[in-house]
């Protein structure tokens, strides 16, 4: 059984001042986008997992595990594109020249 991914620490709230206020609020939105994003595909990776484990004890529907197996395989996947999406345009901006 692989075990689930351990959950992220909360990130700490950025003061902002009056004239930065709207970049911040920006930043913090996306920063909860990917916070809840993570959250959502541990709790689809709990949910099969929970899943998995009671079809190989005889409990639970063998169907339903696969079906939250590749639910938690969809998910992981997407969230790898993004992030390496991210990554590359996070880098795009850092090889800019002013």
């Amino acid at each position: 059984m692989i075990p689930p991914i351990p959950p992220t620490p909360p990130t700490p709230p950025t003061s902002a001042t009056s004239a930065g206020s709207s970049g911040a609020s920006g930043a913090s939105s996306s920063g909860n986008a990917f916070t809840n994003a993570l959250t959502q595909l541990q709790n689809v990776q709990n949910s099969a997992s929970t899943t998995a484990a009671s079809a190989a004890a005889g409990q639970g529907n063998i169907a339903d595990a696969m079906i939250a197996a590749t639910q938690a395989s969809t998910e992981t996947q997407v969230t790898q594109a993004l992030v390496t999406k991210a990554l590359s345009a996070f880098n795009s901006v850092m090889d800019m020249s002013f």
